[in-house]
């Protein structure tokens, strides 16, 4: 799977979400593209795109999304708020359709 890391993510995660292909805006040089924009563009090369932007789900119209968003609830955008999630978006990326939006959520500790 080809990932898309929004800019408010931290450049680290991508080497954690292995075997998937992950690359972030900055690497594609997309640094001055936003919400719409960068979807249109991610759209071109790559099947999801990764954020932390809650907002996501009401700035966007769902019904036309260029490329599946996946929205990560972490507290905050450190990598270690983001960490405990790995697991859980690893697996959302395995049944992921296109052009889908899907919150990823921590599981509860046992």
């Amino acid at each position: 799977m080809r990932i898309l890391l929004d800019h408010c993510l931290p450049r680290r995660l991508k080497t954690r979400l292995a075997p998937h292909s992950a690359s972030t805006a900055a690497d594609m040089g997309w640094e001055d593209l936003r919400n719409g924009k960068l979807l249109a563009e991610a759209a071109s090369q790559f099947d999801v795109m990764l954020t932390i932007d809650k907002n996501l789900r009401n700035e966007q119209n769902l019904a036309t999304l260029p490329v599946a968003v996946m929205v990560i609830l972490a507290r905050t955008n450190r990598l270690q708020d983001i960490e405990p999630f790995i697991p859980e978006i690893l697996k959302a990326l395995n049944n992921l359709k296109p052009c889908q939006l899907i919150e990823v959520a921590r599981l509860p500790s046992p």
